[in-house]
């Protein structure tokens, strides 16, 4: 994980202006601890804040051909970048071992039809200084942050989180997913399309678990890629669990020499979070004993959480509800990760909304509907589950990598007929899955129900912040809170109270902007709220809320 900050279509002086991007780079050095670099002239500026990852000692960035006249700077991780090399650019000078040196050997023959060639997570600006034109682009789900804006001279600037931008940028927004951008382009383009985003492109036939099982076996195989200390995140949820159970198949070797060497780190730590006796504590210390991880529990208090809150959106950089509330115990988490000395960790993001595994998902009326839901849900995971775990980890200087959005691994799983996926008769949430990896984890475990990640770590954590909240935001407030916020104007209590606190961090309009503010239960969409009458009186993205499904 890293942080970069790039200015294009300089149009102010470019000694004045680099100046300037060193202090903005500033701002997302928490992304990147280990060095910092840049790149200028007077037609760009390129500034990175490295976490070294992969080849540690010589692949500091911004990434330099050796003709020296394509500059790229990257936040990411290329997976398939040894395949790349091997079968498209035996032709270019390798001038480190990082897998982000790959782009640049790929931009070579290519030019920008490459992108889709690339597995990985990544966010990423190259400019070309023959051509004198910029190319950025961001990884198929937004994965990795970036942020777009324009300030008063009409100076082009990316940026890894909205604090780099804001003061500097009149105009801010999210730069999307799946999208590229150049010299050329007004707005971003769309690079990432798929059949599956329709239902007529789900495959009719049942689902062969193996050929599920497999990709995913390889996702985590490929994400173990490290050069430095790494672990795994785990909630005892199903899908964190396994991820782990998966992580520690690997782990005894070094999966980058084909796993022959022994790996430089051979046990695998496991790291969980919750409330004194929270479930997933429970759950957790289960799953690492029949995995046999070196686990290591982070207990925090809620004192310690209500503590954090103002951090936690500052580094977050967003007032969504859901997220702040498990954003905060994961951003306390992060930091006793760090302490560690780990620096990368595995996470079970997406597959509930691959596979429809929030509770909401038990009231779809039709196949149709399920389907187009984990489209909505994947297609605005940038600001939500990927936003929580890139941030909150980044905040210490730790990268998340999530297998469960691999981009082979989505295509496979997202090809399901959604039939297969519904939650009907003895089938239960996500039981596709479960069947696939029955034999990796106790039964138990298994057929555990689905727990949002803020209600595991402890009920008790969701219902003190809804009763500090009641004392501090009368109702009076939230009448008039058109009046305070006439953009994005609060719906609850608990959104007023962390759109002040964001407010004050980020107080632009266009920052406001890049924050989802809709209605939600159980983390569904706005659209999957009409599923069920019942639905509309009980409005709490917590699973609690969906009460006949909920087990506690």
């Amino acid at each position: 994980m890293c942080g970069i900050v790039c200015a294009f279509d300089i149009n102010e002086d470019s000694l004045s202006l680099r100046n300037q991007i060193l202090e903005m780079s500033k701002k997302v050095r928490h992304r990147g601890p280990d060095w910092s670099g840049i790149y200028s002239d007077e037609n760009a500026i390129l500034a990175h804040e490295r976490l070294a990852i992969v080849d540690p000692i010589s692949g500091k960035q911004p990434l330099i051909n050796k003709e020296e006249n394509l500059i790229l700077s990257v936040n990411g991780e290329i997976y398939n970048h040894r395949e790349l090399k091997t079968d498209h650019c035996k032709h270019y000078n390798f001038k480190t071992e990082s897998d982000c040196e790959i782009i640049l050997a790929l931009y070579e023959k290519y030019g920008i039809d490459f992108i889709d060639m690339l597995n990985g997570i990544f966010a990423f600006a190259l400019f070309d200084k023959e051509k004198n034109h910029f190319f950025i682009a961001r990884d198929h789900i937004g994965i990795i942050p970036l942020y777009k804006g324009h300030n008063e001279n009409g100076t082009f600037f990316i940026a890894s989180e909205l604090k780099a931008l804001e003061g500097y940028c009149n105009e801010i927004s999210i730069f999307p997913p799946g999208h590229y951008m150049t010299g050329k382009s007004v707005e971003p383009v769309k690079w990432y399309k798929r059949k599956w985003i329709s239902l007529s492109g789900t495959n009719k036939e049942n689902i062969k678990t193996n050929e599920l099982k497999v990709s995913l076996e390889n996702a985590v195989h490929r994400q173990l890629m490290s050069d430095v200390p790494y672990g795994v995140l785990l909630s005892g949820g199903l899908d964190s669990s396994i991820i782990a159970a998966i992580a520690a198949k690997y782990s005894k070797k070094r999966v980058e020499s084909e796993d022959i060497s022994p790996a430089w780190w051979p046990q695998l730590h496991s790291f969980s979070v919750g409330l004194e006796s929270a479930p997933d504590l429970i759950a957790a210390q289960k799953v690492a004993k029949h995995i046999d991880s070196v686990h290591h529990e982070i207990i925090y208090t809620i004192q310690e959480g209500l503590d954090a809150i103002s951090d936690v959106i500052f580094n977050l950089e967003t007032y969504d509800v859901t997220t702040i509330r498990a954003s905060t115990p994961m951003y306390l988490m992060a930091r006793a990760i760090s302490s560690m000395g780990v620096k990368m960790v595995l996470s079970g993001e997406g597959a509930d909304e691959i596979f429809g595994g929030y509770l909401y998902f038990h009231m779809a009326p039709n196949e149709k509907e399920f389907h187009y839901e984990t489209v909505r849900k994947l297609n605005r995971l940038h600001q939500y589950d990927c936003l929580r775990a890139n941030k909150a980890l980044a905040a210490w200087g730790v990268e998340a990598r999530v297998p469960f959005l691999d981009k082979e691994f989505i295509d496979i799983a997202m090809a399901i007929n959604p039939v297969e996926k519904m939650i009907t008769g003895k089938r239960i949430e996500k039981q596709i899955l479960r069947d696939a990896f029955s034999e990796y984890l106790p039964n138990d475990i298994i057929h555990r129900q689905k727990e949002q990640f803020s209600d595991g770590v402890g009920y008790n954590w969701i219902d003190t912040l809804k009763d500090v909240v009641d004392k501090e935001v009368s109702n009076k407030l939230l009448q008039n809170a058109k009046h305070k916020f006439p953009i994005q104007t609060p719906k609850t209590k608990e959104e007023y109270y962390y759109r002040s606190i964001f407010s004050k961090h980020f107080p632009s309009d266009s920052a406001a902007l890049t924050v989802p503010s809709v209605p939600s239960i159980a983390c569904s969409s706005e659209v999957a709220i009409k599923w069920d009458k019942s639905f509309y009186n009980q409005i709490d993205p917590s699973g609690r809320a969906i009460m006949t499904v909920h087990k506690k």
